[in-house]
């Protein structure tokens, strides 16, 4: 059985890939993944920091 973890994608690759790493994750489409970090982002600021954490936590896709 294949293992899914969150990761970066280097496919689907915007900024960090962190848009398309959790679009994959969640085998949503990746711009509506990135209109929820960018709602999120407006509303509060919670949308942002949370693609940071992500982008500086989660490994590349190519190093899995």
């Amino acid at each position: 059985m294949d293992e899914y973890r969150l990761h970066l994608s280097s496919k689907d690759k915007k900024l960090g890939g962190v848009c398309g790493g959790v679009a994959e994750y969640f085998d949503f489409d990746p711009t509506i993944v990135r209109v929820f970090f960018l709602f999120f982002s407006f509303v509060g600021g919670g949308g942002l920091l949370l693609y940071l954490i992500i982008w500086l936590v989660a490994p590349k896709e190519d190093t899995l």
